[in-house]
């Protein structure tokens, strides 16, 4: 966490840059996990990264509260501010599935959703980083936009998989479709949080 950013608007900005990078973070994290599972990145390791981007967002939250003229109207940097918050939340979520399935090795289909995953939490990142300046803030809520529609392609397609073979276990049936329900809603928060921010330039151009 940030610490001693200071009562001033440029503190929000500050935050929000931290707050994009910290979520990003857990997305790469979880990446690391799914490719090298059973090795890689611990659940633990991923569960203090999201406590991390709590810490961040919580502060975030404080300064929003207290700040006698934040940048942006309050009400939407809350809803803002929680959005990011969800991206680490819905990535450690899916991560936590494989050791509570016991998962024994990956499918293509959830490697594609995690590189999802990483390019959309990078670019809310960037987006928020730029926030200040509006820097590709479109182009970026944009392209958030057509992730998240490529990663519902690729989640209704690994789904749809899973019934085309009447050999497959249910049991593995039932857990690859809420890994992957869980990885689409991970991407999916990404595209919330670049909405948001969409709404924020709309109201503030």
């Amino acid at each position: 966490m940030r610490l001693g950013v200071g009562n001033r608007p440029a503190a929000i900005f500050d935050l929000l840059t931290e707050a994009g990078a910290a979520s990003a973070a857990v997305a790469h994290a979880v990446n690391r996990r799914f490719r090298e599972w059973p090795n890689g990145p611990t659940q633990d390791e991923i569960k203090e990264l999201e406590h991390a981007s709590d810490r961040i967002v919580s502060e975030l939250l404080s300064q929003t509260e207290t700040m006698f003229m934040p940048p942006f109207d309050r009400d939407d940097l809350v809803t803002l501010a929680f959005s990011v918050d969800d991206i680490a939340d819905a990535a450690e979520n899916a991560a936590e599935l494989l050791g509570l399935y016991g998962v024994e090795s990956l499918t293509k289909q959830s490697l594609e959703l995690c590189a999802l995953l990483v390019r959309a939490a990078d670019e809310v990142a960037a987006l928020l980083g730029g926030l200040k300046e509006r820097t590709r803030s479109d182009e970026l809520v944009r392209s958030i936009k057509a992730i998240e529609d490529e990663a519902d392609d690729v989640a209704r397609a690994a789904r749809a998989s899973l019934f085309k073979d009447d050999r497959i276990d249910p049991v593995i049936v039932i857990r690859w479709k809420d890994i992957y329900e869980a990885l689409e809603d991970a991407v999916d928060t990404c595209e919330t949080a670049a909405h948001n921010v969409g709404n924020i330039l709309v109201k503030n151009a």
